[in-house]
């Protein structure tokens, strides 16, 4: 594939790239959420997911130990609590006042936190993955294809131990995995090979020179970062953190005068200004962005999740990140660090990793932004004065009748006016994975797809996506 180089001074990496979105209209699937046990007085307000994930962190404040989480149900557009059943009536008519859509549970947060320890102890298993589900005030437990014989015997008794009003499992297909090859338009040498992953985000540092967000499992595989497969390093690893908590890295531009736009290209010269962080609310609708799959859109399922991995260094051993955005956008290798997003503009998260493709669907783990900022001291926003296109230039609607391959390719989110292309056809495996970390990328999602990372970075970034509301 082809890659145009970006002056130095220029280098305006865009977030990712998303087909179809600015004023466009987005139809927004219903959450299929479960009203039973709403005791609600008031009507709730219809609400936009950011404001309703807003209203929801003030009403955790509000409501203390009563408050046992909540969700967006973007079939009414309306924030719904959860309060501990038997609380005084005050507590209820509070959150009802604020605008919410009150129902009545049994488990606390700080039981299904507790489950969660017990999950941990007990279950740590690679494969496994646990996270809180307000829609049914459980913790929901997945397992992928690789927990088998006594490692499922394990996962399965001790979520039985929790008790079935507590816990539920279910089977994943194919393994979960980092998509360390993937995205767009980032390159870096590892031992064996050439890796790529994709810019999340652009930021200032804390010291006010110019970074970018990306993966944590990137930043770990190498420490400098290049803006074409074969060009010259143009940033280098400032911090990473993975495994543990969370899965981010801060990248700092090595040209201090680097002008980074805080925006995500929208292909066809058009862009979308990404004004703010935002966190993740359960059931609201987001946006994720790789070149290997193109523009696909779900739904957030949890929160607080916590994903065991295979150890990329020891056989034997579990990568475990915590923290992480559960969802049921599908990516495959070749999205890892891209970035999730709402139509309005809010950065929520960056790919981690996850199981299952782009065709049968699975379930995908995100980094959440507001929690790298928090770490890193970084800020959101542009890198560089001036940069970025103008008002002008961002708005307008996208062309829905633009080609994947316009919208988007291999070579995708490096700079204003050089991001469209289609990828490369003949691309091989080898082109997105090397030894080492890259080893894990040279598989589809988990072995499901048998593709190599390259080939499957050879589909158009906007294949199966032209849609406005992309795909599933």
């Amino acid at each position: 594939m082809s890659h145009k180089r970006i002056p130095k001074r220029k280098a305006a990496i865009a977030a990712g790239s998303v087909a179809a979105l600015g004023a466009a209209a987005i139809l927004l699937p219903n959450a299929n959420a479960s009203q039973d046990g709403s005791s609600t007085t008031a009507a709730p307000k219809t609400l936009k997911a950011t404001d309703a994930s807003n209203l929801a962190s003030q009403l955790q404040n509000l409501l203390g130990d009563a408050f046992a989480g909540s969700y967006y149900d973007s079939g009414t557009q309306q924030l719904v609590v959860n309060v501990i059943s038997g609380e005084k009536n005050n507590v209820v008519v509070q959150a009802e006042k604020a605008g919410a859509k009150v129902r009545e549970v049994k488990n606390s947060l700080a039981a299904l936190k507790a489950g969660a320890q017990t999950l941990k102890a007990d279950a740590t298993i690679p494969g496994t993955a646990w996270a809180i589900d307000p829609k049914t005030n459980k913790l929901a437990v997945t397992a992928d294809s690789t927990v088998t014989g006594a490692k499922w015997d394990r996962l399965t008794s001790t979520v039985k131990s929790l008790g079935a009003d507590m816990a539920t499992v279910k089977k994943s297909s194919g393994a979960f995995k980092t998509k360390v090859s993937g995205g767009d338009a980032i390159f870096a040498q590892a031992q064996g090979g050439t890796v790529r992953c994709s810019l999340g985000f652009n930021v200032k540092a804390s010291d006010g020179s110019p970074a970018f967000l990306t993966a944590g499992h990137c930043g770990v595989a190498a420490k400098q970062w290049s803006d074409s497969e074969t060009g010259q390093p143009i940033a280098t690893v400032d911090q990473a953190t993975f495994p543990g908590n969370g899965d981010f890295s801060l990248v700092k531009y090595d040209d201090p005068n680097t002008q980074a736009a805080s925006e995500v290209n929208t292909g066809d010269g058009k862009t979308v200004q990404i004004t703010q962080a935002a966190d993740a609310t359960v059931g609201e609708t987001v946006f994720r962005m790789g070149s290997t799959t193109g523009l696909h859109d779900g739904q957030v399922t949890g929160l607080d999740a916590t994903v065991n991995f295979q150890s990329e260094t020891d056989p034997n051993g579990v990568d475990t990140v915590t923290g992480l955005i559960q969802t049921n956008v599908c990516a495959e290798a070749g999205d890892s660090g891209g970035s999730l997003f709402t139509q309005d503009g809010s950065a929520v998260g960056m790919t981690s990793g996850g199981s299952g493709d782009c065709t049968a669907g699975g379930e995908t783990f995100f980094q959440p932004v507001t929690a790298a900022l928090q770490a890193t001291g970084a800020t959101l926003g542009d890198g560089g004065a001036g940069a970025g296109a103008g008002a002008g230039d961002q708005a307008g609607t996208a062309d829905p009748s633009a080609s994947a391959g316009d919208q988007a390719g291999g070579g995708d989110a490096v700079g204003g006016g050089d991001q469209a292309g289609t990828a490369d056809p003949s691309a091989t495996a080898s082109d997105g994975a090397g030894a080492g970390v890259g080893d894990q990328s040279g598989n589809g999602v988990g072995d499901q797809s048998g593709a190599g990372a390259g080939d499957q970075s050879g589909t158009g970034a906007g294949d199966g996506s032209s849609s406005l509301t992309g795909s599933q």
